[in-house]
């Protein structure tokens, strides 16, 4: 038994009817056959569950919501009740397969069991199957959920996982137990509030006297954040789609302007929802806001296999302006001075903070904000989330089975429909796209711009030769 994290807790507390709060993994297989057994599949995960011990791992509540929920891991895992088939219809494009991810995307995941499901979809083209794995978020964030990958990987310097029996707990914590030990650990938790006030007032002193650069414009939560069709609330329903860029294109336009990876992503998406929103005389004036979750995990580390270090820095997208260059030094400068902004709060603050929501009214206001449908009545936080997760350099096999490709995306939250993920396969940037589709009717639509703004981004660099671009496995 272990007592969740204010942060992974959170995101339980976060989950209404329109609001899954599961993250998707998706691995395109090239199996010798063509094919692979689902049943076979599920009994290979099972034995290699050391390997990815959060999968173990079901959410047990504490009566009365005295405290965050403890994690347990008392029963084994039936791999039935996890493991799904589809099969695509004809001709078994990415877009049928974009269609299918969605469905799978737009229905919670059960609490009374380990809170993951795995999807064997056949019928791809090239005789290819994808794997989608629905995790979430409360047990891994991107880069535990790398880590895992990694873990299970036949490339995995320790060697590929050797199978083993199940393992459970030999204990079930009784309601009385749990109810003590919450009343036990919210005392205890108390002790730490002063000083943890005292370090926030600190930090907000030091933010309040920092001198902010003229040429940044970091953005404030609601305040500067535009109105755009996707900024309201949600349905139950999820639309998928997924693009690849050359990643050395990429990195050209990065070496040329003297910029990050991470800026290139984000002036990458600005262009593309700038021409998207264009086109539909729906661009506002203001940029568009983003979220970029960070990692805050220290570097070196023993690879970690489950929870969430994670926070958020929040900056501009450009989309008011139509250079693409220009844009992309304006995100340079407003990203560097909102990680300086990040650093002065303290990575921990929020983090800290998180241990003190009290699950009850939480989970109770998040449910009614989502009834209400109140993200209609008020700006939003943010106008997307963009995430970039470095991915595997060299080609993956699993089991013996080549990897071809992956893709990867987070939740989409009341008043922020689009969330955009990026993952580093070999050599490209696989770039995939999640919203609503009563939001974003045509999400295919957005991720074709995403091609035409790197172009732009190429255009506006200066002349270096560039690679050949190569066929899209």
């Amino acid at each position: 038994m272990e007592r969740m994290d204010g942060i992974d807790a959170g995101f339980l507390y976060m989950e209404t009817p329109s609001t899954h709060m599961h993250t998707l993994k998706i691995a395109v297989l090239d199996p010798p056959a063509g094919r692979i057994d689902l049943d076979d599949l599920g009994r290979w995960l099972v034995l290699r569950l050391d390997a990815m011990p959060a999968l173990r791992r079901r959410v047990q509540t504490v009566p009365w919501a005295l405290h965050h929920p403890v994690w347990v891991s008392d029963r084994p895992v039936d791999p039935r009740q996890h493991c799904f088939y589809h099969r695509l219809r004809d001709p078994g494009t990415m877009h049928e397969l974009h269609e299918v991810v969605g469905r799978i995307a737009s229905t919670p995941l059960l609490r009374d069991v380990p809170l993951w499901e795995l999807h064997l979809v056949e019928g791809l083209e090239g005789d290819k199957v994808a794997v989608v794995v629905k995790i979430h978020h409360a047990l891994a964030d991107g880069v535990a959920a790398n880590a895992m990958l990694g873990n299970v990987a036949d490339q995995n310097p320790l060697g590929s996982p050797k199978p083993s029996p199940q393992v459970v707990d030999d204990h079930t914590p009784r309601p009385r137990e749990l109810a003590v030990l919450g009343l036990r650990d919210g005392v205890l938790k108390a002790f730490a509030l002063p000083g943890l006030l005292l370090r926030t007032l600190g930090n907000l002193v030091r933010l309040a006297r920092r001198e902010r650069p003229a040429d940044t414009d970091v953005p404030r939560p609601i305040l500067d954040t535009p109105r755009t069709p996707f900024n309201t609330a949600l349905t139950s329903r999820r639309s998928f789609s997924t693009t690849s860029l050359p990643l050395a294109e990429l990195k050209q336009v990065r070496t040329a302007h003297g910029v990050t990876l991470n800026d290139v992503v984000l002036a990458l998406v600005g262009g593309a929802l700038r021409r998207y929103l264009l086109q539909r005389d729906q661009l506002p004036a203001r940029s568009l806001t983003c979220a970029v979750p960070v990692s805050t995990e220290e570097a070196g580390g023993v690879p970690r296999l489950r929870g969430n270090l994670v926070s958020n820095l929040f900056t501009v997208l450009g989309t008011d302006q139509a250079d693409p260059a220009a844009r992309l030094q304006r995100i340079h400068r407003t990203t560097a001075e909102a990680k300086r902004v990040q650093q002065t709060l303290g990575a921990e603050m929020l983090r800290g903070w998180l241990e003190f929501s009290p699950p009850g009214p939480a989970t109770l206001v998040m449910r009614a904000y989502s009834r209400l449908r109140a993200a209609r009545w008020h700006p939003s936080p943010v106008n997307v989330v963009v995430s970039n997760v470095p991915g595997p350099r060299e080609p993956v096999t699993i089991d013996g089975v080549p990897m071809t490709d992956v893709f990867s995306v987070g939740p989409i939250l009341e008043g922020v429909g689009l969330n955009v993920t990026v993952w580093s396969y070999v050599d490209r940037m696989n770039v995939t796209l999640l919203s609503c589709p009563d939001l974003l009717p045509d999400l295919d639509a957005l991720t074709a711009e995403l091609r035409p703004a790197l172009d732009e981004l190429l255009a506006s660099r200066p002349r270096v030769p560039r690679p050949e671009r190569q066929p899209q496995p």
